[in-house]
């Protein structure tokens, strides 16, 4: 696939981009999109809810009522679940909610991804840019003049700049990651992707590595 690259103008340049076929040409496979989206989400998760069960309040152990002939329920002690202030039975205890995804599901979810951001024409390659100093207001006026600004945008550098990140990171519907890290779920959860021209080629090398499984 040949793209034009534009500059930050907003303006259509005479040079051209192409996207390997085998990252983004390929049949997406939305399973694996899932699955790979899925993981991502559970990572973000802290897992560290808990409640008090029985055995974790402080309380008489004393049996509160006769065990029949009350005509209410059974209960033991003041710790029981069935009153107030009482442990919580089978409560959520601290876990980690991270699972496997082998690393060829990975890539594979990641190219569906690119795959069909392409397929879409929701990709956009601009020449390398940076700013002087930190503004929100270059931001907008880039997102203006690529004609994007009602959208959710995800800008992929190919490495870390603090001035453009610093000016994108009060706009809600802009997001700054670079190519190295370029995962499934920023890439889906963005409706366009405005990729730098130096940033095609770190992707490129990012999964022809060791045969695409980086």
């Amino acid at each position: 696939m040949e793209l034009t690259i534009y500059n930050i103008k907003g303006e259509a340049t005479d040079k051209k981009v192409t996207l390997d076929d085998s990252i983004f040409g390929i049949e997406p496979n939305e399973h694996v999109i899932w699955l790979d989206v899925k993981q991502y989400l559970a990572n973000q998760r802290q897992g560290t809810h808990k409640t008090k069960e029985r055995n974790e309040i402080t309380g008489s152990t004393r049996k509160l009522i006769r065990q029949k002939g009350s005509g209410g329920a059974r209960r033991g002690d003041i710790k029981s679940p069935l009153l107030v202030g009482g442990g919580r039975a089978f409560g959520p205890k601290p876990r980690d909610y991270g699972f496997k995804v082998n690393k060829k599901t990975k890539a594979l979810a990641r190219k569906s991804a690119l795959s069909l951001k392409a397929k879409n024409n929701a990709i956009v390659v601009v020449e390398d840019f940076e700013f002087e100093t930190p503004r929100t207001k270059s931001m907008v006026e880039l997102a203006n003049k690529l004609q994007l600004a009602d959208k959710k945008l995800l800008f992929v550098l190919p490495s870390q700049n603090k001035n453009v990140y610093l000016s994108a990171r009060n706009l809600g519907k802009v997001n700054i990651i670079t190519a190295s890290d370029i995962n499934t779920y920023k890439i889906m959860d963005c409706t366009n992707l405005v990729i730098t021209e130096s940033s095609v080629a770190v992707i490129d090398n990012l999964f022809n590595a060791q045969g695409g499984t980086k």
